[in-house]
């Protein structure tokens, strides 16, 4: 062979090779992204906040005793509800025991988790992360057979850019049919923690200002003035010495005692530092609101009164705890029935449980509907979870007794007719 085609037999598939890759400049794809739902990470960077203190941990915001009441408060109350499952049959809602979801919901949801349990972290998840809480339902041959909840680290929840705001889940990043997901999250896709976290940062900072306080407990708080040269080992010495005499709290009162011509110079607090503790106490009011709970449910009971707490309490019932009930609601009946279940099903969590507390009230309110013949007797007892009995379900007055044989009239001159 000769040198010209050895030559080509080595060129040629060298070429080829490069022919295959041209041009080198080639960029890669660039992924395209829709900001119609932006990451807290592009919130920040968008809006200026990269940086600033208008983020905070939920461990450390949960470290704030305000605000881990508020999430128990809001958590724990729908979580403490009965829940059954209810069916529309002609025109009346009647409760389906048997159903397998009213099984779950009744008593544990998987092996390792209680009914109330899941309730609980599913509201606490959507409290603290702006994902919400999450939980995948697995069916066998169509039939629910367990709920499973992640924690807010192992999936991911994507938004169609179109504007239908249409979500996409991942687990441990495998993607999951929508069908299959309860998914409950707060308000405006941002959580209570998230969206105030400026107040949660303000209130954390004047407890650690607080503990430092009281921690160090230097007093006479001030400031040493020294006429003359003292010396960078002169310095050491007195601010040890100092520090061992009047620093810590069983050094708390003691006389100073200045050398040298020294002068001490107290340092005069200022408005901010004179009115701490109702500062402290402000940061508590809008960490209630932020939570949307009353003041005296998170033990801020300096307005509280016997009237106003009742109030209070009855607006977190219809204010706070209800829009949350419905949600929950929501979010496990789309998760739970199948489509053509959900025409006729539906999940309801027993608001009356909330008042049975108070059953002179709760007496007093059943009597009063029987009595206008609003709900007949039966209907009063399965509120007090009792048992029905004959003629139960008759609507009459029972204050009255219509059922007597009428008295006759009374002639005044010759006796009863």
């Amino acid at each position: 062979m000769s040198i010209h085609v050895q030559w080509r037999a080595r060129i040629f598939p060298v070429i080829i090779a490069a022919m295959m890759i041209w041009p080198f400049n080639r960029k890669a794809p660039i992924e395209q992204k829709s900001l119609g739902n932006p990451s807290e990470e592009e919130i920040a960077v968008l809006t200026g906040a990269a940086g600033s203190s208008s983020t905070i941990s939920v461990a450390t915001a949960l470290s704030v005793p305000a605000v881990s009441a508020a999430v128990r408060l809001v958590s724990e109350a729908p979580a403490a509800l009965g829940c059954k499952v209810v069916k529309i049959e002609g025109g009346k809602e009647v409760d389906v025991p048997d159903h397998p979801v009213a099984v779950l919901l009744r008593d544990q949801v998987n092996d390792y988790t209680c009914a109330y349990d899941f309730i609980r972290d599913m509201v606490a998840s959507a409290l603290c992360y702006d994902k919400g809480g999450l939980a995948f339902v697995n069916r066998i041959g169509g039939e629910v057979r367990e709920i499973v909840r992640y924690e807010p680290a192992h999936f991911t929840v994507d938004y169609s850019a179109d504007g239908r705001q249409e979500p996409s889940y991942r687990i441990n990043n495998v993607p999951m049919p929508a069908e299959n997901i309860i998914h409950l999250r707060g308000s405006f896709a941002r959580c209570a923690i998230s969206l105030a976290a400026d107040a949660i940062t303000a209130c954390k900072n004047m407890e650690l200002h607080a503990s430092s306080l009281f921690k160090n407990a230097a007093r006479p708080a001030g400031v040493i003035e020294i006429a003359g040269k003292l010396g960078d080992e002169g310095l050491k010495k007195m601010k040890s010495a100092w520090q061992s005499a009047h620093e810590g709290p069983a050094n708390t009162g003691k006389t100073a005692v200045l050398w040298d011509g020294a002068k001490f110079n107290p340092i005069t607090m200022n408005s901010t530092d004179s009115q701490f503790l109702e500062n402290r106490k402000h940061q508590l009011d809008e960490i209630a609101r932020a939570f949307r709970v009353p003041p005296s449910m998170i033990y801020e009971l300096d307005r509280a009164t016997w009237s106003n707490s009742e109030q209070m309490g009855l607006e977190f019932l219809n204010y706070s705890l209800e829009p949350w009930l419905k949600a929950l609601e929501g979010a496990l009946r789309r998760g739970l029935f199948l489509p053509e279940e959900r025409k006729n099903h539906r999940i309801v969590f027993d608001r009356d449980d909330l008042t049975k507390a108070d059953l002179g009230a709760r007496a007093t309110a059943i009597s009063s509907l029987i009595s206008v013949k609003v709900i007949n007797p039966n209907e009063g007892r399965e509120w007090l979870d009792l048992a029905p009995y004959k003629g139960g379900d008759e609507f009459s007055n029972p204050h009255i007794n219509t059922d007597a044989p009428s008295v006759p009239a009374k002639d005044p001159a010759n006796g009863p007719q």
